[in-house]
């Protein structure tokens, strides 16, 4: 039989601040299941301390310590639930009748569309509440008048699938509205019609930019001056070493490199979209500032990683996400200094979490206005990338024309993005 839902997901709250809280999600497996489970801890502000989860194919069991990543984060318990039963395969059935695949409908996208008075950290402002919202973004357009006005065009969908109700729709627009202040002209909000394009790119990439945003082979002095580590000045190996030898049925991967905000979750995302079934895996805490993670894994076939071919392209994979999970870089576009960054979409079509958020707010503490701003998606290397374009404005403190001045931009985006 199946559990009931109550037990699919169990909190154990922490009882005191620096300590963990810890989750446990008890279901049956599919493959992806620890990505899935990854990307809403990364949504809702958290950071896995430590990790245990194991399968026998069937059913799984998964234990996170987690803590939130800034001590102003307030965890909606009821809210992460939710969204964790969510992904998991349905409980209510026997597991031996569950399918391994289900189809689901894209979720509603809505337009938010706001005209007010432009201010410093106005951008994100708006994205804190809608995040505290668990409003997501899925597209932004944003645009400053000649009179220092500012419109704003947001395509987002409601994670908790609530925002086709009067009652949500209200709450939104009200605490938006606050935070824009009398400034504000107009606020609406509206269901898009069949003529949203959610593959929308990013048009201004010359060839030249696109090729630094988007090369996948990153040679021993980009490493170097372009991973993202907590000392800049120093190249943090990621090591991934594969063994056939400890297991009759497993492939043990084994994971040595520089911790990161997310880390778990790139990690998943790769092995999710290689088609890649976890046994059993060890996500061990930090250890001066390295993390090491154990798994025994096989092909979706069941069968362990053999030809060496495979175990090299797999350990490449899982060292470019490592080394360099976001692309972060500064472009002239004509006279305007553009800020780029990009990530890979899951194959599922999923972003990940918070960039915009992150990003805003870097830029909002070193009081960088942003004249525009544009979220698009674009193919390139054999895959497809969410791309955020950011049109800077000048200030006393960073003169765009100067190098230093954007080496020190993308330096503080990179640490926000990354949570160092």
């Amino acid at each position: 039989m199946g559990i009931p839902s109550d037990d699919v997901v169990v909190f154990q709250k922490a009882k005191r601040p620096g300590e963990a809280s810890v989750i446990t999600v008890n279901c049956p497996d599919k493959t992806g299941l620890g990505c899935d489970i990854c990307r809403i801890i990364l949504d809702f502000g958290l950071c896995i301390r430590k990790a245990d989860f194991s399968t026998d194919g069937i059913w799984c069991y998964v234990v996170l310590w987690v803590v939130p990543h800034s001590n102003s984060t307030t965890v909606k318990w009821s809210n992460l639930e939710n969204q964790l039963l969510s992904v998991c395969p349905s409980c209510s059935v026997p597991y031996h009748f569950y399918p391994q695949t289900t189809c689901s409908s894209p979720p509603a996208v809505y337009l938010l569309k706001f005209l007010c008075s432009d201010r410093n950290g106005l951008l994100h402002d708006v994205t804190e509440i809608l995040s505290d919202l668990e409003l997501s973004i899925q597209r932004v357009k944003v645009t400053t008048t000649p009179d220092d006005r500012v419109l704003d065009l947001f395509f987002i969908t409601d994670n908790m699938d609530l925002l086709h109700t009067k009652e949500r729709q209200d709450k939104t627009l009200k605490q938006l509205q606050a935070v824009l202040g009398e400034s504000c002209t107009s606020c609406e909000l509206q269901l898009v019609g069949p003529e949203y394009d959610p593959h929308h790119g990013i048009p201004s990439l010359s060839p030249v930019v696109a090729e630094e945003l988007f090369r996948c082979e990153l040679l021993d002095k980009e490493i170097r001056s372009q991973a993202l580590s907590p000392d800049m000045t120093k190249l943090k190996n990621a090591n991934v070493t594969i063994d056939n030898s400890l297991s009759p049925a497993h492939t043990l991967l084994q994971i040595h490199c520089a911790d990161h905000k997310g880390l778990l979750y790139d990690i998943m995302r790769t092995l999710k979209d290689s088609n890649i079934k976890i046994a059993y895996g060890r996500f061990s805490p930090t250890t001066k500032g390295y993390r090491d993670l154990d798994l025994f894994i096989q092909q979706k076939d069941g069968k362990k990683i053999q030809d060496p071919e495979a175990q090299s392209a797999l350990c490449l994979s899982l060292k470019v996400e490592m080394l360099h999970p976001l692309r972060v870089i500064i472009a002239n576009r004509g006279p305007d200094t553009e800020l780029l960054v990009a990530n890979p979409v899951e194959l599922s079509g999923k972003g990940r979490p918070l960039v915009f958020y992150d990003v805003t707010l870097a830029l909002k503490a070193l009081r960088i206005c942003i004249f525009s701003a544009e979220i698009g998606r674009i193919s390139a290397s054999g895959r497809e990338w969410e791309v955020y374009s950011f049109l800077l404005e000048e200030n006393s403190k960073f003169q765009l024309s100067n190098m230093v001045a954007k080496n020190q931009i993308v330096d503080r985006v990179r640490r926000t993005l990354m949570g160092w």
